[in-house]
């Protein structure tokens, strides 16, 4: 249908103008306002709907016990460099501003759920502003030594009632070299306890079975700042900004984004239809809420903060990431609100997008639209109701009770404090 609206020649190039979309798309929608609005809500029920699950509230399901770690595990790594502060791994540090004045925290250790220890492993950044992963691991030793020597909750359970956010590339395999992170595997350390990342792929050894998957760190004020009217048109059709080619670690090409971003470049760079480049404009914002599809594809991992502009944007997220788990997938329908584009079928995304009805584009849309659906994806301050914070309290408490086994027998122990790489048993 949509090639039909829009004059498209699929076989043999491309002949519209950009307007032709937008109009097409305007008349349509206005189509669906006049003769289809019983049919929508009809169909889909309120318009925009995420689930039950979206809108629960965590307070009263469960109770967090905050450790009270020496300064130099969090806040002293802020004042040094306030660069964490706004980096894509921020959310190690609002996640624990957030549970200091939260309604779930405890300040009785024998009362709570979970355990939190508030470590902030990203928080050491190269010049150019990248977190460094090598001293993490020790960072992250340390920080549970400390803990288990000071309190006896870590000891009874091996960690199995504490929750970690490690938001780096891999997650807890601490480097950003999948190869590298696959032969480090997860900290031995951590391998009982709920580890809350923004890493999510199947079947990989970085991530462990019960993880909670969140949204990267993206700033909720800068975007504000860059909205615009929900009725501009959205007269770009695919919108892409970013690396194609890692010259400096994948001179070839194949290795990094496993060659789709590579292949979205050789086979896009010179289509109408598609509005990508390396440039990142000042109007990086504005334009995404102009575009209808936004391209989302891994890079050195499968995750970026692309992810949550598109969705708080409402620019339908194209995940082109074969095996990615996504952020609070009991809670955001994915399959409703995205278009999901295996790596080797890149070359015919012109033909997917264009091919799809435009119904199912506005339902989309529609679904994106929903509040509660950008809320989820953002870490603001002051915290609101069902933004990420929550969901990952949500998530939590779906966990308990703790499972059999959780809890150990007097003298019980599962973790090997010696295992993992020399470097890391060094003290730090």
């Amino acid at each position: 249908m949509l090639n039909m609206i829009l004059g498209f020649e699929t076989n043999f190039g491309w002949k519209y103008p950009h307007s032709c979309f937008s109009v097409a798309l305007d008349l349509h929608h206005m189509l669906c306002e006049l003769l289809a609005c019983l049919y929508w809500h009809d169909s889909y029920g309120t318009v925009g709907s995420a689930g039950d699950v979206l809108e629960d509230n965590p307070v009263g399901r469960l109770k967090v016990f905050i450790y009270d770690l020496p300064r130099k595990y969090n806040k002293k790594m802020v004042t040094k460099d306030p660069r964490c502060l706004s980096h894509m791994f921020a959310a190690e540090i609002f996640m624990h501003r957030f549970l200091l004045s939260s309604a779930v925290r405890t300040l009785n250790p024998k009362e709570a759920d979970w355990f939190y220890t508030p470590v902030y492993t990203t928080c050491d950044l190269t010049n150019a502003g990248l977190p460094l992963p090598f001293k993490s691991p020790r960072v992250m030793r340390s920080a549970i030594q400390y803990i288990s020597n000071k309190w006896p909750f870590w000891n009874r359970t091996d960690g199995a009632d504490h929750f970690f956010v490690v938001p780096h590339d891999f997650a807890a395999c601490f480097h950003y070299q999948e190869e590298k992170a696959i032969e480090r595997g997860i900290l031995p350390l951590l391998r009982r306890a709920t580890l809350v990342q923004t890493f999510g792929q199947e079947n990989h050894v970085c991530l462990k079975e019960g993880s909670i998957i969140i949204p990267p760190y993206a700033p909720p004020q800068k975007m504000q700042a860059h909205l615009i009217s929900p009725n501009t048109p959205r007269s770009i059709f695919v919108y892409f900004r970013g690396l194609f080619y890692d010259t400096g670690n994948d001179p070839e090409g194949g290795y990094y984004a496993r060659g789709a971003r590579a292949s979205l470049w050789e086979n896009f760079k010179s289509n109408p239809l598609f509005d990508i480049s390396t440039d990142h404009p000042a109007t990086y914002y504005e334009d995404m809420q102009r575009a209808v599809f936004c391209l989302c594809p891994l890079g050195w991992a499968p995750w970026s903060p692309r992810l949550v502009e598109a969705v708080v944007f409402g620019c339908i997220p194209v995940i082109i990431a074969d095996d990615i788990v996504l952020p609070f997938a009991d809670a955001i329908p994915w399959e409703e609100i995205g278009v999901f584009v295996e790596e080797k079928d890149v070359p015919k995304l012109d033909t997917i997008l264009t091919s799809m009805p435009i119904d199912d584009i506005l339902r989309k849309q529609r679904l994106l639209a929903n509040p509660s659906m950008k809320q989820a994806m953002l870490f603001p301050q002051p915290a609101q109701p069902r933004d990420a914070f929550h969901q990952i309290l949500n998530g939590l408490a779906r966990k308990l009770p703790h499972p059999e086994g959780t809890y150990l027998q007097p003298g019980d122990k599962r973790l090997n404090w010696t295992a993992g790489p020399v470097g890391d048993l060094k003290p730090w």
